[in-house]
């Protein structure tokens, strides 16, 4: 068992001895603190913090991480303060504490609620000092491996949380054998029976396997040895949970994942690794399998691993066994295994051998920063960064040639918002390899990608429907939500200046006082928020018009001019599907709560019901600059002659319209009726295109749905 001299032993190999004392202090601070609390295992409580701060030894972590591991449980378990553990050991290790530490003196409604609060309480607090989630990790890393004690209901909770956030998190920082690990035992914890019947069939199959394993392997080092190339070669071992995994999701049988041989080939210098490359693809008994290689040191994953990755087969053998080969040097490999925790390994090496992962991973947690402040609360903050935690990743340039690594399924508008938010918001189009492409289209590794923006473009929401990147969700759900703000502010104000019209008086003209007084009343905090509701419907324009004039009116109906439609109102004004009407049609109005208003032709038949609804009916009316593009159904009955679908098409385009949707039912042999869905601007262009189609040969009846 671990104790606190045997552990300060194992630090003399890498720390000054006044910071080991610093190391002995914090845990003796600890161990008073915790005094006569217990593990559920029935240990000393203390022990927990000791093991935590073994792993981080492990991986050669400073100081202050280790005190604060000492100390991570103290303000969430004691009555102990963070400005107490400042006092005693500095601000910066109280910080560490109090990035670990739980929320708990709130309430929240869930479980999920307050995992989602406390994950964004530490990735704030992580932006801030990296080193938090180092500590965290190994937390979560030693509460799995005793994990046992717990009941099969918290094991499985906790399991979950490890497979969705943690894990991932410490694979996204390169921490390799941490992420394995904590995979290995989640699975262990969520599915104990599987992991049992795995590990036993593994074991099984490793034996059987034995002496073809070895005779590979003595093949690659015979090659090695016969170029004079330094290397070690060793077997990769596959841990449970990925076996498992590929399992399911690949819909692969066990034996068809155990048939795969995995070696890893570790030198000295980044020009070896590519030797030794050259050699083993001309190994007298093995081929390349082509389109298996990839070059991860030219361009290294997002998370900083570098290696060369290669698959062989055995020619002229009757059982084709891939052999995978990882090729890479010792400090590659060091970095693939323990991530970030390099950066303090060799902080004092000017190799830069680590500045690297350091670099992306405070560049990754930037954006989980950025995430979060356009996130509208905790839960979905903590739901893009579960999406973002699981990229397959396609390599792609910009214009200037850096290299950018977005998730397997990203388009040019995930690539914009990797660049820059503000080039998203601004994107237009986009130019895949040179050429116009739309910007749904899917990435590859190797395209060079770049954006067209303009100052005038916003995001649509449309792109919600096809982008792959968390950062790029959260910008454009951020962005629309503000528009939405915006749009119900500018629809309320005209609403409630109409009702104010009608007793002739307008928004300007209320006394500031009287406003004041009027908002105290309805609890609202400022003008822009009863806009805002009286744009989404939330309020009643009429009976704050009222309200605020202390003026009565008989009716209950305004008496002003109706309100304008120009077009370009954004989200708050919306035009009905179920009678698609046109500038230059008569139309009113309905208040949608929540949605602000839609627009519906006086024919619609859908308007006798809303009607009943008055105080949610607007007057409306078409502004003479309306402009943009609307939708409108036509119903085209015709001869079923060769040819006449596109001679509909090509006289809806000879009169500067679109298609936008076509569908055709067959009547007879005879007969058939065209529905088209096209853009128009107006009424007049409307009839416009529709004396055009009556004129073609072959159309027998033409009406507006």
């Amino acid at each position: 068992m671990l104790t606190i001299n045997t552990f300060c032993q194992q630090l003399q190999t890498y720390l000054e001895p006044d910071q080991i004392q610093q190391v002995r202090r914090a845990y003796y601070f600890a161990e008073q603190a915790h005094d006569g609390q217990q593990r559920k295992s029935g240990e000393a409580y203390v022990l927990h913090p000791l093991s935590v701060a073994g792993i981080l030894a492990d991986m050669g972590i400073d100081h202050q991480s280790l005190q604060a591991a000492m100390l991570h449980d103290v303000i969430e378990d004691t009555e102990i303060t963070k400005t107490a553990l400042a006092n005693q050991f500095g601000c910066t290790v109280a910080n560490l504490v109090d990035g670990v530490s739980k929320l708990t003196h709130l309430e929240f409604k869930s479980h999920a609620e307050s995992q989602a609060h406390n994950f964004q309480k530490m990735a704030i607090a992580m932006a801030r000092d990296i080193r938090v989630i180092l500590v965290k990790l190994a937390d979560r890393l030693h509460n799995m491996r005793t994990i046992g004690v717990m009941r099969a209901e918290s094991r499985c909770r906790i399991a979950r949380e490890t497979t969705d956030i943690y894990a991932p998190i410490a694979s996204r920082l390169g921490m390799h054998k941490i992420s394995v690990e904590l995979e290995d035992l989640a699975f262990r914890a969520y599915y104990p029976m599987r992991h049992r019947y795995i590990k036993r069939a593994v074991e099984t199959a490793r034996g059987k396997h034995k002496a073809l394993i070895e005779q590979v392997q003595q093949a690659l080092v015979n090659c090695l040895a016969q170029e004079n190339l330094f290397g070690t070669v060793t077997g990769r071992e596959k841990h449970l949970a990925s076996i498992y995994n590929k399992m399911k999701i690949q819909n692969k049988s066990f034996r068809e994942i155990m048939d795969v041989f995995a070696f890893r080939i570790t030198t000295d210098k980044v020009d070896t690794c590519y030797r030794i490359l050259g050699a083993v693809h001309h190994l007298n008994l093995y081929r390349p399998v082509p389109g298996r290689f990839k070059d991860y040191i030219a361009i290294p994953k997002s998370n900083s691993y570098q290696s060369l990755h290669t698959t062989l087969y055995r020619v002229g053998s009757g059982v084709q066994t891939p052999i995978e080969i990882q090729i890479r040097t010792r400090e590659m490999d060091a970095i693939a295994n323990h991530g970030i925790a390099e950066h303090w390994l060799y902080k004092d090496d000017d190799s830069g051998r680590s500045a690297g992962t350091h670099s992306r991973a405070r560049q990754w947690l930037q954006g989980l920063l950025e995430m979060q402040k356009q996130s509208g609360n905790a839960l979905e903050f903590i739901n893009h960064v579960k999406h973002d935690l699981f990229p397959d990743e396609e390599y792609v340039f910009t214009p200037k040639g850096e290299v950018l690594a977005l998730p397997k399924g990203s388009t040019a508008v995930d690539f914009a918002y990797a660049v820059h938010t503000q080039i998203g918001n601004s994107c237009i189009a986009c130019k895949i390899n040179r050429r116009l492409a739309p910007l749904s289209q899917k990435l590859e590794s190797g395209n060079t990608v770049e954006i067209i923006t303009t100052t005038t473009a916003k995001p649509n929401m449309s792109w919600l429907s096809f982008i792959a990147t968390a950062k790029a969700s959260a910008s454009i759900r951020h962005y629309l939500k503000n528009q939405v703000n915006r749009d119900s502010v500018n629809l309320g104000r005209r609403l409630l200046n109409q009702e104010l019209g009608s007793i002739n008086t307008s928004l300007e003209q209320i006394d500031p006082n009287q406003l004041q007084q009027y908002l105290e009343r309805i609890s609202i905090a400022n003008l822009d928020d009863l806009l805002a509701d009286i744009g989404l419907g939330k309020r009643m324009a009429y009976v704050c018009a009222h309200s605020l004039t202390k003026a009565n009116n008989d009716t209950g109906q305004a008496t002003n001019a109706p309100i304008a439609i120009h077009g370009t109102e954004g989200l708050l004004v919306k035009y009905s599907k179920c009678c698609n009407p046109l500038p230059g049609d008569s139309v009113v109005g309905h208040i949608n709560s929540g949605h602000g208003i839609v627009v519906h032709r006086n024919l619609c038949k859908n308007l006798k019901e809303l009607a009943r609804q008055t105080d949610k009916t607007v007057s409306l009316t078409w502004a003479e600059t309306t402009e943009g593009n609307f939708n409108v159904h036509l119903k085209v009955e015709v001869t079923a002659n060769r040819g006449i679908i596109a001679n509909l098409a090509a006289s809806v385009a000879e009169n500067d319209a679109n298609i936008d949707q076509i569908n055709v039912n067959e009547q007879d042999a005879s007969l058939s009726v065209v529905n088209l869905g096209l853009n128009v601007h107006n009424r007049i262009h409307l009839a416009r295109v529709m004396k055009s189609l009556r004129r073609l040969h072959g159309v027998i009846r033409l009406t507006r749905q």
